[in-house]
């Protein structure tokens, strides 16, 4: 089967994943035990391992049943279930954090437009996106969140901030934040609005060097978007592709970018409960631009899945610090009632057949200091560029 229709298969999966809704047979009130017992039987059928961490996974089949008698308490759990698999990536999500997963994959939320982190019971802004509410209204990264709606924030998750901040298009939120020594706290009146989620974004950098950056592999429009900077791009000399603080998202779109990358060759290789599937390029690459990636330890999952593709076929030089280190693949799952659940269903190994779970991809050229990086890779293209160059004409004065 050739990698672009397995492209297919795998976005078709993906959308089937969300579309499906558990139902019950009809005229069957539907108990929130069925609930708990449809996340018990998805691990069963899918979970990569068969041993479950070492456990009898039947045991938890109706572990439960006389202490579930709402959602919440199936809700609840189902959670513990999950735990007990000792997997971080195979997990619950309530119908809130799924619908935010949502948004993500289709790039579109309503809200304010500010990542956060928690730092103690500090709530820290990491990222406020171009031309979102929160920008023009004049918050910055670094901020840290103190109040909203004139309701201290302090202690709370970002998840719990978020529900928070959220609200409809049109509508507004005092957002409260002290800013670097200052203690005096500073409003902000931001209106809320429907905020469209970029993966990706390029420039020329001077040496006529392409710089992308790819913030996400979640958005169901990032291969699109990653395809146009390749070709705003096609007449530079060389490409810098920049993973940092990329967490990951989609399988197939780190498969298709490598494919608009790679000669051919083995993008990836999956070993699951059903045996092992092994993708590769078509052979038709968009560019054959020589690639720089830059890497840090917040390149995980599909980014790894890219960066280890370009490093094992030669293709492109990894610059910056080892990778994350997330070597394990998740299915979404659908539970009755608009929660879901998160199962790892197989793990990934890299072209060369390394299995980077926990420990990463390694850079080709370790650079520690961030700062450092882009310039190192600036010059490792300059390099490589008159090299090719040079070969070029050789060729040309021996005929």
């Amino acid at each position: 089967m050739s990698s672009m229709k397995r492209f297919g298969v795998c976005l078709i999966a993906l959308i089937s994943l969300f579309a499906v809704v558990y139902q019950p047979a009809q005229g069957y009130k539907l108990h929130p035990r069925d609930v708990y017992h449809k996340a018990w039987e998805l691990v069963r059928d899918t979970y990569y391992d068969p041993t479950f961490h070492g456990q009898n996974w039947t045991s938890w089949e109706h572990k439960y049943d006389g202490d579930i008698k709402t959602v919440a308490d199936a809700h609840k759990s189902i959670k513990v279930m999950l735990e007990s698999l000792k997997d971080p990536y195979t997990r619950f999500l309530d119908p809130l954090s799924f619908r935010d997963e949502n948004d993500a994959i289709n790039a579109k939320i309503v809200g304010i437009g500010i990542n956060l982190v928690q730092k103690g019971d500090r709530l820290v802004v990491t990222k406020t996106i171009a031309n979102s509410p929160a920008q023009n209204a004049g918050m910055k990264e670094k901020d840290e969140i103190v109040a909203i709606d004139g309701h201290s924030a302090i202690g709370l998750t970002p998840e719990q901030a978020a529900e928070r901040i959220r609200g409809k298009a049109g509508s507004s939120v005092q957002i409260a934040v002290r800013r670097g020594e200052n203690p005096a706290a500073k409003a902000f009146d931001i209106t809320r609005a429907e905020i469209i989620i970029h993966a990706v974004s390029y420039k020329v950098l001077d040496s006529n060097i392409g710089y992308i950056q790819l913030s996400t592999f979640i958005s169901n429009d990032a291969a699109r978007e990653f395809k146009i900077a390749l070709e705003k791009l096609s007449r530079t000399d060389g490409l810098i592709i920049d993973l940092r603080d990329n967490p990951g998202g989609l399988l197939s779109n780190s498969l298709e970018i490598a494919d608009m990358l790679l000669d051919g060759g083995v993008i990836v290789s999956t070993e699951g409960r059903l045996g092992k599937a092994i993708d590769r390029a078509s052979g038709n690459p968009l560019t054959h631009q020589p690639i720089a990636v830059i890497v840090d330890d917040e390149s995980a999952s599909a980014s790894e899945i890219l960066a280890g593709a370009l490093k094992d076929n030669q293709r492109g030089v990894i610059i910056g610090t080892h990778t994350y280190g997330k070597g394990l693949v998740q299915e979404i799952n659908h539970l009755p009632g608009g929660s879901a659940v998160h199962i790892t269903v197989s793990r990934y190994l890299t072209p060369s057949g390394v299995d980077i779970n926990k420990i990463g991809v390694q850079p080709d050229i370790m650079v520690s200091d961030k700062a450092q990086q882009d310039n190192v890779a600036i010059a490792y293209l300059k390099e490589k560029i008159a090299s090719l160059k040079g070969r070029t004409n050789t060729i040309s004065l021996s005929h």
